[in-house]
């Protein structure tokens, strides 16, 4: 979707500022959201691009100057309201105040935890074959979605080439909309610095991002 969240290649931002041994969290709470978010969605009340989703919808002004965590902590909110799994007013008072919903999956008990943090594979059958093979010219639509899209802003419109053919795998776009896997075949596509940033780009720079077959039509 457009807006602040798909800040690549926005300016204004500065540099990106690495903090010098950064701990792995700077406050208990941020280790409790993490942990709330691994334990939710082993529950299967929603996949990884549905929470991308909800941070995408976040209100600007919260967003920009939300941490890392509390951002995420806003969207586990966002999510358990809009299955239902709570209500606004168990929010406010921290605990449950009515019968609790049903889940797709049993709870995450302790013993589990390690198994549940392993990925299962996001590749799937192909309905149709590849349009697109390495080598091959495309040039990215200028999309503008109003829901989850994996094509950053920056790369819209642009010219770049096949660089490696990934196979047929769920599509976020339709994922982040509880719709279905939607399978699409996904691609490296490789840009010149020039194409993206303009004529002021390092002319050696290039830049590579993964595309969906629906984000390409020939060059």
């Amino acid at each position: 979707m457009n807006g602040v969240h798909d800040m690549g290649g926005m300016d204004g931002f500065g540099k990106v500022e690495p903090e010098a041994n950064e701990p792995v969290f700077h406050a208990a709470w941020e280790a409790r959201v993490i942990a709330m978010a691994r334990a939710m969605g082993a529950t299967g009340a929603w996949n990884i691009d549905m929470l991308r989703n909800a941070r995408e919808h976040q209100p600007a002004a919260f967003y920009l100057t939300a941490s890392y965590y509390k951002s995420w902590e806003k969207s586990l909110e966002m999510l358990v309201l809009g299955c239902g799994l709570a209500m606004p007013d168990e929010i406010a008072a921290g605990r449950s105040l009515h019968p609790a919903k049903p889940l797709k999956r049993a709870a995450l008990k302790a013993e589990n935890a390690v198994s549940s943090l392993k990925r299962g594979s996001y590749g799937r059958p192909a309905a149709a074959p590849a349009s697109f093979k390495v080598g091959d010219r495309v040039r990215t639509r200028n999309m503008h979605p109003t829901t989850h899209t994996r094509l950053p802003r920056y790369a819209r419109g642009r010219l770049g080439a096949i660089e490696r053919v990934h196979g047929c795998q769920v599509f976020p776009d339709s994922s982040a909309l509880g719709v279905g896997d939607d399978p699409q075949w996904l691609y490296t596509v490789v840009f010149d610095g020039r194409e993206l940033w303009g004529a002021d780009a390092d002319p050696a720079l290039k830049v590579s991002i993964d595309a969906f077959e629906p984000y390409l039509e020939p060059a």
